[in-house]
């Protein structure tokens, strides 16, 4: 299961690699739109997202945008011995600290942890199906907080992250829509 999952991992991330720099940049603005446009996001006082690094679907655009309409932010800080993840409300990008493989993360000392739920959870993947279902980045720490959290799910991916089907385990939790430059897929998840 993890071999495969891996091998796919890495399919994948080689086919998001040779979108060219200006389909990167139209598809990820046709997602952003899509996005915007959807009732939970004009409704949501606060988004949980993560700060995604190339050649995922860009997200500082959608966080300005979530500032610009008087959103509160709130970033994943991971705790790798643990395993478990809390989101911390940051204000600007100066709050983030680079921490392993490069990921940005919310710098403690200066963010206060989220008390309050999201209204809306951005998801990350590599790779997802159209159920809803996704191939993470292999630390898990998203399956465990989504196993109870309890507002709206979305997933930000381009055509080319769709696979037919995934090695799909007992814990994995599908997002409720999926969005991509074409359209909006409503899963069955809840």
């Amino acid at each position: 299961m993890r071999e495969n999952k891996n091998k796919l991992r890495k399919e994948v991330r080689s086919r998001l690699m040779e979108l060219t720099k200006v389909e990167h940049e139209e598809l990820s603005s046709r997602i952003a739109e899509n996005l915007f446009s959807l009732e939970e996001w004009k409704k949501a006082k606060t988004i949980g997202i993560t700060i995604s690094i190339p050649p995922e679907v860009p997200t500082v655009r959608i966080i300005e945008q979530a500032w610009s309409e008087g959103k509160e932010v709130a970033v994943p800080k991971c705790d790798p011995e643990k395993k478990t993840m809390e989101f911390k409300k940051i204000s600007s990008f100066n709050q983030l600290e680079s921490v392993y493989y490069g990921l940005l993360e919310p710098v403690a000392e200066t963010t206060e942890a989220l008390k309050e739920e999201l209204d809306v959870l951005i998801v990350p993947g590599l790779a997802f199906t159209k159920e809803g279902y996704r191939l993470g980045f292999g630390g898990g720490y998203y399956d465990r907080f989504l196993s109870y959290y309890r507002g709206a799910t979305m997933a930000l991916a381009y055509d080319l992250q769709f696979l037919d089907e995934l090695p799909i385990e007992v814990h994995d939790i599908a997002v409720s829509k999926l969005i991509t430059p074409s359209r909006i897929l409503r899963t069955y998840a809840h």
